[in-house]
């Protein structure tokens, strides 16, 4: 071939492949933990008992400005003003997923009023969601596990291949659409606080709190029956937070277990030390958080690729 006819060919070669990248949707960057749990947040519905729905609301554990949580109880009615809706967050990394864990937390879990052995000082349940790293900024989620009572229960939303595992899926996940996307739903009781998938039904009794996820944080709901109620999100991770004081005798009697006194001591639990008491000796507790990837190919079937390998976890140290 002419030297320059193999000069010309290429310099083609090179413009096309120029045009190409110019052409090509530019890749995406990885989102932040941030940005992914506020992708992802759960409209959250709230059941109240009208007997005495501050107890019901969604709150930082350090509401009354204090990390003793002895006095979570007591402190209750003296700082109704300061329950702001907040959900605590943590993100965990493979190579396929993303596993973003959600706590809810309450100073009471009251089964009857007054206090009563069923009842303890402290709450805090919540679930853990499952996206899939499909090449999108945020991924597509595929299942949601939730902590009820030390049993977890297994939600899939519509389009999602996984299936039946060693668990039953116990149903279909309500999507709702907020700030342009859609979010999933959570449900949870009023005084005991279990946290369910949303069924789409309103509030037993027709009493309750909708919290909407918020980059501008939390309110405290208007009353027992507010349906626009605002929640912010804070990482359990940092050192000023959950997992960072996760060894402070003054938050935490046991290993991820809160500090009470009233009723049933030392009864409520962080993300590390959830359990579901009956679904394996391989599946022990904290396994939700400490290990989501082996939970989710255990609970659930034709997950196809998804890899056990962490690339980060912050409950793996």
């Amino acid at each position: 071939m002419p030297r320059w006819r193999s000069a010309l060919a290429t310099l083609s070669a090179a413009c096309v492949g120029a045009a190409t990248l110019l052409l090509a949707p530019p890749a995406h960057a990885a989102p932040s933990d941030t940005d992914l749990a506020h992708r992802w947040a759960p409209l959250h519905y709230q059941d109240t008992s009208s007997a005495y729905y501050t107890a019901d609301y969604l709150a930082p554990v350090n509401y009354d400005g204090d990390w003793n949580t002895l006095n979570n109880w007591e402190n209750l009615d003296a700082n109704a003003s300061q329950l702001t809706g907040t959900v605590y967050y943590s993100v965990a990394e493979t190579r396929t997923h993303w596993y973003i864990t959600y706590g809810f937390f309450h100073p009471r879990d009251w089964k009857d009023y007054p206090l009563n052995l069923f009842s303890h000082e402290n709450d805090m349940e919540g679930q853990v969601e499952v996206i899939r790293k499909d090449g999108s900024e945020y991924g597509t989620l595929q299942a949601v596990v939730t902590l009820a009572h030390d049993n977890f229960y297994s939600y899939t939303p519509p389009g999602s291949p996984f299936t039946d595992g060693r668990e039953n899926i116990d149903g279909t996940l309500v999507m709702r659409n907020h700030d342009g996307a859609a979010h999933p739903t959570s449900f949870q009781e009023a005084r005991g606080h279990g946290a369910y998938a949303w069924n789409g039904a309103d509030f037993p009794g027709g009493d309750g709190i909708v919290y909407k996820p918020s980059r501008a944080g939390g309110s405290v709901p208007a009353g027992g029956n507010d349906r626009d109620a605002r929640y912010g999100l804070t990482d359990l991770t940092p050192a000023d937070s959950l997992w960072g004081r996760r060894t402070n005798t003054e938050t935490y009697a046991t290993w991820g277990a809160f500090r009470g006194d009233n009723g049933k001591d030392n009864a409520a639990h962080a993300p590390w030390a959830w359990d579901d008491t009956n679904d394996g000796s391989d599946l022990q507790a904290g396994v939700i958080a400490t290990d989501p990837a082996y939970l989710v190919s255990q609970y659930f079937g034709n997950t196809g690729d998804l890899s056990l390998t962490y690339l980060r976890n912050p409950y793996r140290v």
